[in-house]
């Protein structure tokens, strides 16, 4: 895999036990490339205040992500500006113990905010820019979406089979 757009590595072994805060912003060229990754038409800021604390098994890094975006409405195609924070609690670990067998696995909340580092080391830009694309709306809707939507759209009425029978009725007339 290439390098991420947006990387703020960390040494694992330089994190202590007593917290220790930061901010991380994305220069322009990071955002740039963030938004092609995660095919947004641009991300004006992208920024988080976080704490990182290590303990025997993991890091955990907390924090709240700030954003200002634009997305693609759904409906309409057009572009709209998004605010975006969204809170994130990540633990870090330096292996997952998951055994090998092929039977299913299920995960747990606290599995879901969990990521694997190697060789001592986190990204915490990759982090951010993991959370920012788990936050974003899977179909965005701008402010203009319901207005065309009423205009364009058909009803349940309108769409369902007994609508086909009455469109189909009214062209044989």
């Amino acid at each position: 895999m290439d390098s991420p757009e947006f990387s703020y590595i960390v040494k694992a072994s330089e994190i202590g036990s007593s917290p220790r805060t930061g901010k991380l912003s994305a220069t322009e060229e990071e955002r740039r490339k963030l938004a092609e990754r995660f095919d947004l038409p641009k991300i004006s800021a992208l920024k988080a205040d976080y704490n990182l604390v290590a303990s025997d098994d993991k890091i955990a890094f907390t924090g709240v992500l700030e954003a200002d975006l634009q997305q693609i409405c759904s409906v309409t195609g057009e572009s709209f500006p998004v605010r975006l924070r969204e809170e994130f609690d990540i633990g870090f670990v330096s292996q997952l113990a998951i055994d090998e067998t092929e039977e299913e696995i299920e995960l747990t909340e606290e599995d879901c905010d969990v990521i694997e580092y190697e060789n001592g080391k986190i990204d915490l830009g990759e982090a951010i820019a993991q959370t920012l694309y788990l936050a974003l709306p899977q179909f965005p809707r701008g402010p203009n979406a319901d207005a065309v939507a009423r205009e364009k759209l058909q009803s349940e009425e309108e769409a369902g089979p007994f609508g086909a029978l009455a469109a189909l009725k009214d062209k044989l007339r």
